[in-house]
């Protein structure tokens, strides 16, 4: 007898951040994020969490994909379509939920499977604090797996301490119990900054988004706080600073195939001091 997974899972890890040149700048965060079934929202009721309802911790659709309320399921898999990826299998979205009613996510992720379960493309939709947004159309020739490195041309201006220029190289490493991306950003004279968002899964419960609540009740508010405060850091340190340019004229960004490199190993997390570390 096979188990059926969970409609939702509850992800607690980190993410980190360094910035390389011109001067070195690091930091690493504590975070929850939630991964849901796409297929199954209307499993994922409780007091604690709700799907375009409000709860002290939901998500409301019309935050993703089209932005107007209608099924992203749908949304997705047509774009996958357009794209002509094979992926007809679960769609799963992971994100910040809405803490009170707030969230900002720098990047959410689509997770397309095809009917055999392997991973076959991910949607990174990746929002600015200017209230732009773009999403990047990841695949390979076929699963992505562990070893597979995908690239994709930047084309959002998401710092003003970056030109929109140069590449983004992702990779994914999922298993039963943890999840890991790789997000290095390149310029013309190669790696400029690194980030990592990995974590342990769990099934989502009402039990334990409470208790990641009391934790960290201003997680999504944080976020954003982090993000002024971490620019401001950088302008202290005289890194240069960019204007904000138009916007692109298309919606997303197809990636480019890169030959298959060895995956990274999940780091092991270390304790924190004053839930940061900053350098």
């Amino acid at each position: 007898m096979t188990l059926r997974t969970p409609p939702g899972l509850l992800i607690h890890g980190q993410v980190m951040h360094e910035r390389i040149r011109p001067v070195l700048h690091r930091f690493v965060y504590p975070v929850f994020y939630v991964r849901l079934n796409l297929a199954r929202l209307d499993e994922l009721h409780s007091a604690w969490f709700g799907i375009n309802q409000w709860r002290i911790a939901c998500v409301h659709m019309r935050d993703y994909g089209p932005r107007d309320g209608t099924d992203c399921q749908a949304w997705m898999r047509a774009l996958l379509k357009q794209s002509g990826i094979d992926a007809d299998g679960e769609i799963w979205l992971q994100t910040f939920p809405r803490l009170f009613g707030f969230a900002f996510n720098p990047v959410s992720f689509w997770y397309c499977y095809d009917r055999a379960g392997a991973l076959r493309a991910v949607l990174a939709e990746v929002n600015n604090t200017f209230g732009e947004s773009h999403r990047y159309v990841l695949h390979s020739t076929g699963p992505i797996t562990d070893n597979c490195e995908i690239l994709a041309d930047k084309n959002l201006h998401v710092s003003p301490f970056c030109q929109v220029k140069g590449q983004y190289r992702f990779r994914f490493r999922d298993t039963a119990s943890t999840t890991l991306v790789n997000l290095d950003y390149d310029d013309e004279q190669g790696v400029l900054i690194k980030t990592a968002l990995g974590g342990k899964k769990a099934e989502l419960t009402g039990s334990r988004i409470r208790r990641a609540v009391f934790v960290q009740p201003f997680l999504t508010v944080g976020v954003v706080i982090r993000i002024h405060a971490q620019a401001l850091r950088l302008w202290l340190k005289r890194v240069p600073y960019f204007k904000k340019p138009v916007p692109p004229a298309t919606f997303y960004t197809p990636s480019r195939l890169s030959p298959s490199v060895p995956a990274p190993a999940i780091p092991q997390q270390q304790p924190m001091h004053n839930k940061e570390k900053i350098s």
